[in-house]
Protein backbone atom coordinates (compact mmCIF):
# COMPACT_ATOMS: atom_id res chain seq x y z
CA UNK A 1 0.00 0.00 0.00
CA UNK A 2 1.04 3.75 -1.16
CA UNK A 3 -0.40 6.21 1.75
CA UNK A 4 1.06 9.51 2.97
CA UNK A 5 -0.25 12.09 4.86
CA UNK A 6 0.15 16.21 5.51
CA UNK A 7 -1.16 18.46 8.38
CA UNK A 8 -1.51 22.08 9.20
CA UNK A 9 -3.07 23.91 12.33
CA UNK A 10 -5.48 26.57 11.31
CA UNK A 11 -6.17 29.48 13.58
CA UNK A 12 -10.34 29.39 13.09
CA UNK A 13 -13.35 27.27 14.43
CA UNK A 14 -13.06 23.37 13.94
CA UNK A 15 -16.69 23.74 12.46
CA UNK A 16 -15.85 26.75 9.65
CA UNK A 17 -12.87 24.71 8.64
CA UNK A 18 -15.01 21.62 8.26
CA UNK A 19 -17.17 23.14 6.19
CA UNK A 20 -14.70 24.75 4.12
CA UNK A 21 -12.83 21.55 3.32
CA UNK A 22 -16.36 19.19 3.08
CA UNK A 23 -17.43 21.73 0.08
CA UNK A 24 -16.22 19.69 -2.39
CA UNK A 25 -16.83 23.02 -5.14
CA UNK A 26 -14.00 25.43 -3.38
CA UNK A 27 -11.21 22.67 -3.69
CA UNK A 28 -10.18 24.39 -7.12
CA UNK A 29 -9.30 27.47 -4.90
CA UNK A 30 -6.76 25.51 -2.86
CA UNK A 31 -5.11 22.48 -4.77
CA UNK A 32 -2.49 22.23 -7.09
CA UNK A 33 -3.87 19.12 -8.76
CA UNK A 34 -7.97 19.52 -8.80
CA UNK A 35 -9.20 22.52 -10.57
CA UNK A 36 -13.20 22.21 -9.59
CA UNK A 37 -15.63 19.93 -8.22
CA UNK A 38 -19.27 19.57 -8.03
CA UNK A 39 -22.03 17.35 -6.32
CA UNK A 40 -23.73 14.44 -9.08
CA UNK A 41 -27.00 14.40 -8.64
CA UNK A 42 -28.71 13.62 -6.65
CA UNK A 43 -26.52 14.79 -3.93
CA UNK A 44 -26.36 18.32 -3.05
CA UNK A 45 -23.44 18.11 -0.15
CA UNK A 46 -21.62 15.69 1.61
CA UNK A 47 -22.77 12.58 3.41
CA UNK A 48 -21.94 9.18 3.43
CA UNK A 49 -22.85 7.53 -0.61
CA UNK A 50 -22.55 11.04 -1.96
CA UNK A 51 -20.70 11.44 -5.34
CA UNK A 52 -19.26 14.15 -6.70
CA UNK A 53 -16.91 14.95 -9.46
CA UNK A 54 -13.27 16.68 -9.45
CA UNK A 55 -11.14 18.17 -12.72
CA UNK A 56 -7.58 17.62 -12.25
CA UNK A 57 -4.75 18.33 -13.55
CA UNK A 58 -1.09 17.48 -13.98
CA UNK A 59 1.53 20.37 -14.62
CA UNK A 60 5.35 20.65 -14.99
CA UNK A 61 5.63 24.19 -14.89
CA UNK A 62 3.39 25.95 -17.71
CA UNK A 63 3.26 22.06 -19.23
CA UNK A 64 0.23 20.33 -18.70
CA UNK A 65 0.81 16.50 -18.59
CA UNK A 66 -2.59 15.26 -18.07
CA UNK A 67 -6.34 16.44 -17.35
CA UNK A 68 -8.84 14.03 -16.28
CA UNK A 69 -12.07 14.05 -14.20
CA UNK A 70 -12.64 11.55 -10.72
CA UNK A 71 -16.05 10.53 -9.65
CA UNK A 72 -15.54 9.74 -5.80
CA UNK A 73 -17.88 8.67 -3.32
CA UNK A 74 -18.66 9.33 0.38
CA UNK A 75 -17.26 6.85 2.59
CA UNK A 76 -17.43 8.59 6.05
CA UNK A 77 -18.56 12.26 7.32
CA UNK A 78 -18.79 12.60 10.31
CA UNK A 79 -19.63 16.58 11.75
CA UNK A 80 -16.33 18.33 12.43
CA UNK A 81 -14.38 15.16 12.71
CA UNK A 82 -13.88 13.20 9.27
CA UNK A 83 -14.46 13.46 5.81
CA UNK A 84 -13.42 10.56 3.93
CA UNK A 85 -13.95 9.11 -0.12
CA UNK A 86 -12.74 6.83 -2.24
CA UNK A 87 -11.95 8.15 -5.98
CA UNK A 88 -12.28 5.80 -8.94
CA UNK A 89 -12.80 3.20 -6.74
CA UNK A 90 -9.27 3.48 -6.14
CA UNK A 91 -7.65 6.23 -3.52
CA UNK A 92 -8.57 6.34 -0.49
CA UNK A 93 -8.51 10.60 0.74
CA UNK A 94 -9.41 10.78 4.65
CA UNK A 95 -9.46 13.82 6.06
CA UNK A 96 -9.48 14.21 10.35
CA UNK A 97 -9.87 17.39 12.64
CA UNK A 98 -9.17 18.21 15.96
CA UNK A 99 -9.88 21.10 17.74
CA UNK A 100 -7.09 22.96 19.22
CA UNK A 101 -8.25 25.28 21.85
CA UNK A 102 -10.23 27.15 19.40
CA UNK A 103 -7.59 26.38 16.41
CA UNK A 104 -8.30 23.75 14.20
CA UNK A 105 -5.85 21.04 13.23
CA UNK A 106 -6.47 19.03 10.07
CA UNK A 107 -4.65 16.01 8.48
CA UNK A 108 -5.24 15.11 5.41
CA UNK A 109 -4.39 11.76 3.87
CA UNK A 110 -4.20 9.06 1.31
CA UNK A 111 -3.96 5.70 0.90
CA UNK A 112 -3.96 3.42 -2.21
CA UNK A 113 -2.89 0.12 -3.70
CA UNK A 114 1.12 0.33 -4.94
CA UNK A 115 1.81 0.53 -8.64
CA UNK A 116 3.11 -2.52 -10.56
CA UNK A 117 4.95 -2.86 -13.91
CA UNK A 118 5.36 -0.25 -16.16
CA UNK A 119 2.92 1.99 -14.21
CA UNK A 120 4.81 1.38 -11.02
CA UNK A 121 8.45 2.62 -12.80
CA UNK A 122 6.42 5.58 -14.30
CA UNK A 123 4.52 6.83 -11.03
CA UNK A 124 6.67 5.35 -8.41
CA UNK A 125 10.55 6.18 -10.17
CA UNK A 126 10.20 9.15 -12.14
CA UNK A 127 7.38 10.94 -11.27
CA UNK A 128 7.81 10.63 -7.42
CA UNK A 129 3.87 10.27 -7.74
CA UNK A 130 3.98 9.91 -3.56
CA UNK A 131 6.20 12.49 -2.70
CA UNK A 132 4.16 15.12 -5.53
CA UNK A 133 1.13 13.99 -3.60
CA UNK A 134 2.54 14.71 0.00
CA UNK A 135 3.76 18.23 -1.42
CA UNK A 136 0.49 18.70 -2.90
CA UNK A 137 -1.82 18.03 -0.14
CA UNK A 138 0.33 20.07 2.00
CA UNK A 139 -0.16 23.02 -0.32
CA UNK A 140 -4.01 22.78 -0.22
CA UNK A 141 -3.66 22.91 3.30
CA UNK A 142 -1.47 26.05 3.50
CA UNK A 143 -3.94 27.41 1.09
CA UNK A 144 -6.65 26.63 3.05
CA UNK A 145 -5.47 28.17 6.20
CA UNK A 146 -4.31 31.17 4.28
CA UNK A 147 -7.66 32.06 3.07
CA UNK A 148 -9.53 30.61 6.38
CA UNK A 149 -7.52 33.16 8.80
CA UNK A 150 -7.31 36.05 6.63
CA UNK A 151 -11.53 35.88 6.43
CA UNK A 152 -11.21 36.55 10.40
Amino acid sequence: MTEGSASVVINRPIGEVFDAVVDVTRMGEWSPECTSGRWVAPATGPAVGATFEGDNVAALGPITLKKWTTTSEVTAYEPNEVFEFVAEGYTTWRYEFTDQDGSTKVTESFLHDDYSGFQGFLYGTLLRRRSMMIKGMQQTLERIKQQLEASQ
